[in-house]
């Protein structure tokens, strides 16, 4: 004979694990996806979560991360290499921004090649994002410098 509350706690019970299961897999990975950039002039990058762990490089403002993971105020991050360490959290912020991937790219007056060049990046130059017209970016660099990059030259 069937037992409605025994399959009532037997469906309660499922959806409960596949609740557990669901935030086991899906908060990681929006995590995960989290973008954040530097917001100070300059950040250290340290081989752990805390200020006696070695500091390994210094990073400039606007420099883009992904977030992996975090401990206390501690953030664990890749940068556009691949390349992880961890970052104190007070010193990202979730300002728009991109860095240079290409060995050097054209930055531009406009949003498209018909527009003149006014400077040249190198690979890893970090930038604000100010607007996106397209497949383009328009974008200012901490000293001031303003143009516009295509999307295809950024991370």
């Amino acid at each position: 004979m069937h037992n409605p509350k025994k399959a009532n706690r037997i469906l309660t019970g499922t959806i409960a694990a596949m609740i557990a299961i669901a935030c086991v897999i899906l908060v990681p990975a929006a995590l995960a996806a989290e973008r954040v950039a530097i917001s100070v002039s300059a950040a250290n990058v340290r081989s752990g979560p805390g200020t006696d762990y070695e500091m390994l490089w210094r990073m400039e403002r606007y420099t883009p991360l992904k977030a992996l993971s975090t401990r206390g105020d501690w953030i664990f991050f890749e940068d556009f290499e691949g390349t992880r360490g961890w970052m104190y959290a007070e010193l990202v912020d979730d300002t728009p921004t991109v860095i240079t991937t290409r060995e050097t790219s054209n930055i531009r007056s406009g949003p498209g090649t018909d527009n003149d060049i006014i400077f040249k990046a190198e690979k890893g130059v970090p930038f604000k994002v100010l607007q996106r017209r397209g497949e383009w970016i328009n974008i200012e660099h901490d000293d001031g410098d303003v143009g516009w990059i295509h999307e295809m030259l950024v991370w």
